[in-house]
Order: structure tokens, then sequence, then C-alpha cells
């Protein structure tokens, strides 16, 4: 399994890593043209749109599998919900203060569950019934590192361009890891079977 971890992260890596500069350069601009709260709204959005995402790709590889809908739905909808909690919200809140940027932690499955197992059961349900994988893969990756980095934004107290390099860090360890692990590993773990490389 760390095997084909390492193969997923370096299968990832420059994708994600592309994705985090390009984040970072169009969250200073939305930030120095509108409200100093729109980093909290653009995350309160981000956030369950990556659940749906996430849970879309980690039920499609299950369910191509197994065909089993129940577990199909369980399997994804409990690995959006945790690995997309540790990658938007749990990794940027610890890294956010391990750079000294002082990140309130905000878990929104505790303070908003109905809307966050919604998004999670709606994107079970569209990756049990589709065969979208290879698209909200890419789309899972990219939601990530934009609600990584806006809660970044919008939770830490002493957040400036200052602080970028250290950003820029914490967003790709945030998303490339268990954004993997969600795609890829999860389902597979549930499976008991090899797991196999993602075209992507």
């Amino acid at each position: 399994m760390i095997k084909e971890l390492l193969h997923e992260l370096k299968h990832h890596a420059p994708f994600t890593i592309a994705a985090t500069i390009i984040a970072i350069g169009i969250a200073l601009v939305v930030e120095y043209y509108f409200k100093s709260n729109i980093s909290e709204n653009l995350f309160e959005i981000l956030h369950p749109l990556h659940i749906i995402a996430s849970a879309m790709v980690t039920t499609r590889i299950f369910y191509k599998y197994k065909p089993k809908l129940i577990p199909a739905l369980l399997v994804g909808i409990s690995g959006a919900i945790i690995i997309g909690s540790l990658s938007d919200v749990i990794l940027p809140w610890m890294g956010g203060n391990l750079f000294n940027l002082k990140t309130i932690f905000h878990l929104p499955i505790i303070e908003a569950p109905t809307l966050i197992l919604a998004s999670a059961l709606i994107g079970s349900l569209v990756g049990a019934t589709t065969k979208i994988t290879k698209m909200s893969h890419f789309a899972h990756v990219g939601l990530s590192v934009f609600a990584s980095l806006f809660y970044l934004m919008a939770f830490s107290a002493t957040f400036s361009a200052i602080y970028l390099i250290g950003v820029i860090v914490i967003v790709i360890v945030a998303v490339i890891i268990p954004c993997c692990v969600s795609d890829i590993l999860y389902p597979f773990f549930f499976l008991g079977k090899k797991i196999k490389h993602c075209n992507c």
C-alpha cells in the first residue's frame, strides 16, 4: 500500500503544485477586490463541493469492483467526510499553527452536519450511478486546493502575503496525501483487492 501511495503522490504532485500556485494567485486577487469575509464564504461553498467530488470518486471506484449500492454508499460517504475534513480543515489548521498563523479550528461536519452529510450522499449516489471518475478526480483535487487555501485565509488571524511560501507547503501536503488516499487507497482497503493504478 505504501508503494501504491508513493506512485499516486508522484503522479499527482505536478498538478497539485501547479493548482496550488494558481489558486493562491486567484485567492489573493479575490481577497483584494472583495470584502474581507469573502474567504470564509468561499470556504463554506467549496468544502461541500469538495465532499461531493470526493464521494463521487471513492464510491465509483468501490462500486466498479463491487456493485453493491449500500456498501458503496457507506464507503463513499465515510471516505469523503473523514478525509475531506482532514484535507480541508485538520491539516490546514495544524499547518497554520505550525507556521504561527494562529489558525482557528472550524469543522463543518460538527457545525453543519446536515449539509455535509447531504453533500456526501449526493456525491456517492452520483458516483454509484454514473461512470464519472477521471473528471471528478481532478475536480476533487482542484476543489480541495481552493478549500484548504480559503480555510487558511478565512480562519488565520495573522495571514498575509509574507506567509505565502509556508501556505504553499501547507496546502500541497493537505491536498495531495488525503486526496490520493481517499480516491485510490480508501476504496481498495474495503474491497480487499490489489490496488489498481489510477489512469487520471
